[in-house]
This record gives C-alpha cells, sequence and structure tokens, in this order.
C-alpha cells in the first residue's frame, strides 16, 4: 500500500480528510466524549489507507483537543473540561455535583508524621510538629480528575485520619474534628507536565498537561486548617476564579 498521506482527495491531503471525517462524527454526536475510537488498523482498513496515514489524522485531533491518547489504551474522544470554581468556599464535591458530575476520591496513602519546615510553615507550626498528611486521587464519575496532598495540624485535629478514611470528604472529616466552616485564604496556580508515576494515575500520556493548585484553608478565627497541592489533568478540569 503506498503512502496515502502524500495523495490528495479533493486538494486536501487523505490524512486531512480523515480527520475531518472523524471531527464531523464526534460533532454530531456519532462518537461521544470518552467514547474509545477504533484501532489504528482497523481506521486503516475503512478508509484503504496506511496506519501512518491514520496515525496523522489522529495526531491532528489531538492537537486540536478532540481526542486524547492512552499508552496501551488506544484513542478516545476527549471530555469536555469540567468547570472547576475557586472562590472563598472551595468544595470539591460540591463543584463536581453542580457540574453533573458525581465525585468520588480515592486514598492512596494516609499518615501521622513530623512536619518539614516546607510543610510546617503554610499551616503555620514549628518543623518537627505532627502533621496528617493525605495523599490521593480525585474522580468524578470513577475517572481520575486530580492527584491531592492535604497536610493538617495533627495536634488540633487528632481524629482526622479516621475520619477521612471513613468518610473521603475534606469538609465532612473536619466538620467531623469540630470544624464547622472554613474558607480558602491563598490560592497559587502554575502548570506543570505529568511525570510517569502522575501519568499512570491520572491515565494520560507522561508530559501531558497538569494544572497545579497550591491552597491554604482556614477556619474563620484565620488559623489554617489544611495546605493542599492538587494536580488537575489539564485537559479534564477548566480552573476558573470566582471574585468576591
Amino acid at each position: 500500500m503506498s503512502d496515502a498521506s502524500d495523495v490528495s482527495i479533493k486538494g486536501s491531503p487523505v490524512w486531512a480528510t480523515i480527520a475531518d471525517l472523524l471531527r464531523r462524527e464526534i460533532a454530531e454526536g456519532a462518537r461521544r466524549p470518552g467514547d474509545r475510537l477504533p484501532t489504528e488498523a482497523r481506521l486503516a482498513a475503512r478508509f484503504g489507507v496506511n496506519r501512518h496515514t491514520v496515525r496523522r489524522a489522529l495526531a491532528a485531533l489531538v492537537e486540536e483537543g478532540l481526542v486524547r491518547t492512552r499508552r496501551g489504551s488506544g484513542a478516545f474522544v476527549a471530555e469536555a473540561p469540567t468547570e472547576y470554581p475557586i472562590g472563598a468556599r472551595t468544595r470539591f464535591r460540591r463543584s463536581m455535583e453542580a457540574a453533573g458530575r458525581v465525585p468520588g476520591k480515592r486514598l492512596l496513602s494516609l499518615e501521622t508524621r513530623p512536619a518539614t519546615a516546607e510543610e510546617a510553615a503554610p499551616l503555620c507550626l514549628t518543623p518537627g510538629d505532627a502533621i496528617h498528611v493525605a495523599e490521593g486521587i480525585a474522580l468524578a464519575d470513577g475517572a481520575p480528575v486530580a492527584l491531592f496532598r492535604s497536610t493538617f495540624p495533627a495536634a488540633r485535629l487528632p481524629g482526622l485520619p479516621g475520619a477521612l478514611a471513613r468518610d473521603g470528604s475534606v469538609t465532612d472529616a473536619l466538620r467531623a474534628c469540630g470544624v464547622a466552616d472554613y474558607v480558602r485564604v491563598s490560592t497559587r496556580i502554575t502548570a506543570a507536565a505529568a511525570d510517569p508515576v502522575e501519568a499512570g494515575h491520572l491515565h494520560l500520556e507522561p508530559g501531558a498537561p497538569l494544572l497545579v493548585s497550591e491552597a491554604i484553608n482556614a477556619d474563620l478565627d484565620g488559623t489554617p486548617v489544611e495546605a493542599g497541592t492538587t494536580r488537575f489533568a489539564g485537559t479534564r478540569i477548566a480552573l476558573t476564579l470566582h471574585h468576591p
């Protein structure tokens, strides 16, 4: 079979024509967000071209954000990013439910240990003070959308590990420990590329874009109760800042 990517149909390269057909199927709803596309071999057979041509067409759709690929799993129709508002009372569960998604969390680790200097500072603690450290995966409709790492002052919140393991929700766990309400006092947002471990947890390709949010939450007296870093899959979450 010849290299069809160099052949034109009505003035367009064949790979561009294939990309346009797939783009139209996505736009018309024949292929819905999250659907897995046929394999390169099946697409090549469908269009009568070689796999290199199909690969080039898929690459164009990936660049447009319409398709995402996952090593070993294939290509999928990309989902529209979920709006995630950041304001005084940022709550993951509430934000996902407002977007029509089913929220969830899966804890990867939960420990209590002495704080490093870097960990102690945002919680207004002294290095060596005890902190609870929780790490895990945030889910929307069962799919991973972010990795989180949160630290809490252990002396003030001795029962938090049990409450967090039981409820999953930081808001519920803090309430169980006597913190009825809390507010976001600072947020710092940066960008990063997913390393292989992060990519594996989030079902991304290594190097995929991440939105990194570093936040501090405090009780209504202004005392920090949580410092956390959340690494959002950049193509699945849109962070929106809400001003008071």
